[in-house]
């Protein structure tokens, strides 16, 4: 089975509500999907979404990047060389790490279809079922209190609530909402980056004091301040998980070293695709520390890949933030990998499962 072409498309996908963060607001997802086309016949598929604020990745940057440099290194090459196909896309430009992402995935895609065997078993195999958080986005307190317990009565059991915007509305938030929800479901805070140290340490032993019981905290401060995750980390009960100042490898291993956080967030979108996270995985496992994966704003192509490498990593990969698929308004990918609100299973297809997309936009590109 040997690469023969890559053809890039967009997908537009209405969310069910506005996702709000302290660092955007948008209202739906626009993605380049990737379809690695072979001799065989056989076609696999990747997404990447533009996140410029986290990534710097943009949908100009990820089309050149995949289109210019990733392409011509790889058709012509035999699926069957995974090892050697990941070094080319991996090596071939710094950084671009969406880009590499979808990539990399549709050729994991490719790979488990040559062996006709589903991508989370040619990774270690597991139990091919999962549950999800959901997202419950920052906003006016009643209106985040009325969200969470919409998300509790659609069988949720963990939410994953968005602050950082004012720390003291931000207590009053999470206060209230712990009110309404607790005994029903777990919280998860995610500042995205909001707080300061100081901040941080403050809302969060309120928060304690008051009684509050969280699951985690989520990135509380700027992706480049390490020294601010080990400062808060040091003084509060409340678990810290980096995500934004934790890429790839070698930013984990400087966590660990430093503790400066108590879990990872992997996502494909920051690692450059699957085999950093499988690296990321194994490092927090020899050093005993849990790891979440999450997702970006990204559809089921995507999050699929997202769920095969959870369920084959599932020692390590113990929190699940792949809530993608369902803030969208619909699901227009028939495949395998099954989106029911908070439950996720994965039947026996091989690679990722993705069986066709709908609206895709094809992108003519010139050579």
């Amino acid at each position: 089975m040997k690469i023969t072409d890559i053809k890039l498309a967009k997908l537009r996908v209405p969310l069910k509500t506005p996702f709000k963060t302290a660092l955007r607001t948008v209202e739906s997802i626009e993605d380049i999907v990737v379809m690695v086309h072979t001799d065989t016949g056989h076609v696999g598929y990747g997404e990447a979404p533009a996140t410029a604020v986290i990534t710097g990745d943009t949908h100009g940057s990820i089309i050149e990047a995949i289109d210019r440099i990733i392409k011509p290194k790889i058709v012509g090459q035999d699926v069957s060389e995974l090892n050697h196909i990941v070094g080319l896309i991996q090596n071939g430009i710094i950084r671009n790490y969406s880009a590499k992402a979808a990539v990399e995935m549709a050729v994991y895609d490719l790979w488990g279809q040559l062996y006709d065997a589903p991508l989370y078993k040619m990774l270690g195999g597991g139990v091919p079922t999962i549950s999800t958080d959901i997202t419950i986005s920052v906003d006016y307190i009643d209106k985040m209190v009325a969200d969470s317990l919409e998300a509790i009565d659609r069988g949720f059991e963990t939410l994953k609530i968005k602050v950082g915007k004012d720390i003291g509305v931000d207590i009053e938030r999470v206060k209230a909402i712990y009110a309404a929800v607790e005994g029903k479901a777990l919280l998860r805070l995610d500042a995205n980056q909001g707080w300061t140290a100081k901040e941080a340490v403050y809302a969060l032993n309120k928060l304690e004091d008051a009684g509050v019981r969280l699951e985690l905290v989520e990135q509380p401060v700027k992706a480049r301040d390490i020294d601010g995750m080990k400062f808060i980390t040091e003084r509060v009960n409340t678990p810290v998980m980096a995500d934004e100042s934790s890429f790839g490898p070698r930013e984990v291993i400087e966590l660990i070293k430093m503790r400066a956080a108590d879990i990872i967030n992997i996502k494909l979108m920051k690692t450059g695709g699957i085999s950093n996270a499988i690296k990321i995985a194994d490092i927090c496992s020899v050093y005993d520390m849990q790891c979440m994966i999450g997702c970006m704003l990204e559809s089921s192509i995507s999050v699929s890949a997202a769920v095969h490498l959870a369920v084959a990593k599932s020692n390590v990969i113990t929190k699940i933030d792949l809530d993608g698929p369902s803030l969208c308004a619909f699901d227009p990918v028939e495949g395998s990998v099954k989106f029911k609100e908070s439950e996720i299973s994965i039947s026996d297809a091989p690679g990722l499962g993705v069986q066709s997309v709908k609206g895709l936009e094809p992108i003519n590109l010139e050579s």
